[in-house]
């Protein structure tokens, strides 16, 4: 920005003048130079134009005058008795240097700051660590008035070359601690490292989660505090989140009775993740719109005691900028909490899919545990009914090469046994495909009837088997006692046959004793 003006006008005796004026921005004071046109040439007037007004030294004629006026916002930068013919340059220019002149202060203001610090570095033996903090607490000041370009350029460069200076200065001396920093960062990170090496191998191990979780956490308030390069602080940091993860999984696993896991998320758990996320976003674009109202508000402020219309007419397009922004955002945060009714809606929904379905899932497993158990006991019994059968089909067999006797008896006690058991399967299908059809509480009642419908069955079997033995072996017997008549002398019938009775009767009644057996094998099933 020029701080010079070059233009002509009238003095009082409304001759026409060159008149030049010069801003002095630490005095807050403009050199008024006025030449008569006798003495403004041509050639005179196109230097103070082009060279003069550009900073370029120029030496005046014999013959102008000189005056000196306070720069004012209320008041003209000219004499009354002068006048121009472009006012409106005059006024702009009287703006626009009221800006130069705050910030040369703020210029002057922030290079006597720096002065200080120059001082304080200069007498440094050691890197001072609070400086530091200072120095770089100043150069952000210097930034953002560089950003709200209420300091020229020619000012900023100057403050940033003084500013690094300093900086270098202390960087020197910073890097001579560097190496005894390396060091203890370098020793801490072993240690730590030996540390979550013995952490690990205990989870491999499988010992007790829970010290070893406290262990990690004690580590983890330590790493804080540790001393670390950015490098070894990155390596501890991942090695400490990899023993946690470690320390998670194996106690997710332990939960798990050891088994199962991995795959993808369920619904449920993508939607709760989406809906977390969007809380977070709508959080933080809040304290987003939070932060540009108490920016606005704060230039608000500032409008109203702004000097210079140049650092209001800036300000107030901050504040269009400011208020367009918040306007941007809110429609935003709009859509999110539109977007957020109808995620928390999807996420009741789907709760309640996902109870019913555990539900489900739950009778299902109740269904299946129930017909694995009956399959058992059906296997059970029939294991039992084979080893019986083949006792009572081998007495059969006995009873029949022994006495003689006809085919057709051994066929109908067959045929009976037969009947019975065919008649205790189909009890057992029955009892296992009413039991598929039961849920929910009552599928242990339904087990416990099974096992008592397969137990009876078993028994009726076992009886009619008895029943038919008993009968063969009395037709037998019947049918021996003539035969024994017909052979023995008249004298004594009635002897012999009381003695044959007897001789024939340990061997019809040989099934009857080995059938007591079959409770004792058929108690398996339960």
């Amino acid at each position: 920005m020029k701080t010079k003006l070059v233009l002509w006008g009238t003095n009082a005796q409304d001759e026409r003048v060159l008149i030049a004026l010069e801003l002095r921005p630490k005095d807050n004071k403009v050199d008024v130079y006025t030449f008569p046109e006798s003495v403004a040439t041509e050639e005179f007037s196109q230097k103070m134009m082009n060279d003069w007004r550009n900073d370029t030294p120029l030496e005046f004629p014999e013959g102008f005058s000189k005056s000196e006026r306070e720069l004012t916002i209320t008041e003209s930068l000219l004499p009354e008795e002068l006048k121009v013919e472009r006012s409106d340059v005059i006024l702009r220019a009287q703006t626009e240097w009221a800006f130069v002149v705050l910030s040369t202060k703020l210029s002057e203001a922030y290079q006597h700051e720096l002065a200080e610090f120059k001082e304080r570095v200069e007498k440094l033996e050691s890197f001072d660590d609070e400086l530091w903090a200072g120095l770089k607490n100043f150069w952000d000041k210097v930034q953002v008035q560089v950003r709200e370009r209420n300091l020229f350029r020619e000012h900023a460069d100057m403050l940033r070359d003084h500013t690094n200076a300093l900086f270098t200065r202390m960087k020197e001396m910073r890097n001579k601690l560097d190496e005894d920093f390396q060091r203890r960062s370098k020793d801490n990170m072993a240690r730590f490292f030996g540390t979550l090496e013995e952490v690990e191998n205990k989870i491999k191990e499988g010992l007790r989660l829970q010290p070893l979780f406290d262990k990690l956490k004690e580590l983890q308030r330590e790493f804080r505090d540790a001393e670390f390069t950015r490098e070894h602080r990155s390596k501890v940091w991942e090695r400490l989140d990899s023993a946690f993860k470690s320390a998670k999984g194996q106690r997710e696993e332990s939960h798990a009775g050891g088994g199962g896991g991995g795959g993808e998320a369920s619904p449920g758990e993508r939607l709760q993740r989406r809906f977390d996320g969007l809380v977070s976003a709508i959080d933080k674009m809040e304290q987003s719109i939070r932060r540009d109202r108490e920016e606005l508000d704060f230039q608000n402020r500032r409008i109203a005691s702004t000097d210079g219309q140049l650092e209001a007419q800036i300000r107030q397009a901050k504040i269009k900028m400011i208020e367009e922004r918040i306007r941007s955002k809110e429609e935003k945060l709009h859509e999110m909490n539109t977007t957020r009714v109808d995620l928390e809606k999807r996420l009741s929904q789907q709760r309640d899919r996902d109870a019913k379905r555990a539900e489900r899932d739950k009778l299902e497993e109740a269904k299946k545990h129930a017909q694995e158990k009956i399959a058992q006991e059906i296997k059970a019994a029939a294991v039992a009914r084979e080893a019986e059968e083949e006792k009572l089909a081998k007495a059969a067999e006995a009873i029949s090469s022994e006495k003689g006797k006809k085919k057709p008896k051994k066929d109908s006690l067959l045929g009976a046994i037969s009947t019975t058991l065919g008649e205790t399967l189909e009890d057992a299908v029955d009892t296992v495909k009413a039991v598929a059809e039961v849920v929910g509480d009552k599928v242990e009642e339904a087990v416990e009837n099974a096992v008592e419908d397969i137990k009876e069955a078993w028994q009726e079997a076992k009886e009619a088997v008895t029943e038919a033995t008993a009968e063969e072996a009395a037709a037998e017997t019947t049918a021996e006692a003539p035969v024994a008549e017909a052979e023995a002398p008249a004298e004594e019938p009635a002897a012999e046959a009381v003695e044959e009775t007897p001789a024939e009767a340990p061997e019809t009644t040989e099934p009857a004793d080995e059938a007591p057996a079959a409770p004792a094998e058929e108690e398996k099933p339960e």
